[in-house]
């Protein structure tokens, strides 16, 4: 058998299974190459697609009993438990990063990398941007990607749990960026010495949005994940609610705040009917990540006496 046969048994293993993607990959090939060479020891960036005829190519490279055996394993495991990959393998990658994984903290996917990344935000960043949050940081990702994108800042990672905060420290130390990144338990923006870190010229957050029905029908590999860093009440906005209402008493003048809501647009919108916010482009679309200007926040006084969950009635 070949290396490029044992990841398309695998994958149609996935496939009669019913898994479901979403935390690292989208399908079920790119699932199975993902655990295969992972459990072979070799690069997830290893070279698939040469020429089937060409004998010397990884595609083509024969593998033995034992590693079938290891590979089977792990893809057992994925299929049984419906934890997703980077659990069982406790790594994932994100923008080409890459970070530590347990169950202590969701899997990292949040789409404010790519506008980190590709300098869709840069317009609303002067040579003044030097104080960044990372609220809700889970394992530290975004963080990371800012301090390495942004290499003249200091960030603040914060989260509630503290569980989640330990796997953020493997990962700014990881990254060797002790030095820039300081991590701190926060029930929001509420601990005083997240407070003492500001003003903040940038605030990231990807919050718990997923409302009440969404949660009940998440597919198993999400319900793996921690409840506390996914469920937003009723229409997904409770914690949204509290963060807008207080953001701009730890935002400096003319700072931003790029918030993640998934797929929870209108209910954001609904929510918050005033507030004039960007919306920014994703490979997800562009209705999944917006950014708003502390002037903005400050000019919607309704966003203290916003309408009540459930406005869609949905």
């Amino acid at each position: 058998m070949t290396l490029m046969e044992l990841i398309e048994s695998g994958a149609q293993q996935l496939r009669d299974a019913g898994v479901s993607f979403g935390h690292g990959t989208t399908n079920a090939f790119d699932e199975a190459a993902w655990l295969v060479l992972w459990s072979l020891g070799l690069p997830l960036d290893t070279p698939l697609e040469a020429p089937a005829d060409n004998p010397d190519s990884m595609a083509n490279r024969a593998v033995t009993l034992e590693e079938r055996a290891q590979a089977a394993t792990l893809l057992i495991a994925r299929i049984t438990t419906r934890k997703p990959a980077a659990y069982l393998t406790h790594e994932a990658w994100l923008q080409g990063v890459a970070f530590y994984v347990d169950e202590r903290t969701i899997v990292p996917r949040s789409l404010i990398a790519e506008v980190i990344a590709d300098g869709s935000i840069d317009y609303w960043l002067t040579e003044s941007t030097q104080r960044i949050l990372d609220l809700c940081t889970g394992n530290g990702s975004l963080a990371v990607i800012a301090a390495l994108t942004f290499p003249d800042t200091v960030l603040t990672g914060s989260d509630l749990s503290s569980e989640a905060l330990a796997v953020a420290r493997i990962n700014v130390d990881k990254h060797g960026l002790q030095d820039r990144i300081t991590l701190i338990e926060s029930d929001g923006l509420r601990a005083p010495a997240l407070q003492a870190r500001g003003p903040f010229d940038l605030i990231l957050c990807n919050p718990p949005y997923v409302n009440t029905q969404s949660m009940a029908t998440l597919p198993a590999e999400y319900q793996a994940e921690p409840v506390l860093a996914l469920a937003g009440g009723t229409d997904g906005m409770d914690f949204v609610r509290t963060l807008l209402a207080e953001a701009p008493a730890v935002m400096a003048p003319g700072s931003v705040l790029v918030l993640e809501i998934g797929n929870e647009r209108d209910y954001f919108e609904a929510a918050f009917p005033s507030l004039e916010v960007v919306w920014l482009q994703t490979s997800a679309g562009d209705d999944q990540v917006l950014l708003v200007t502390r002037e903005a926040l400050l000019a919607c006084s309704a966003l203290l006496h916003g309408p009540k969950p459930g406005a869609l009635g949905k």
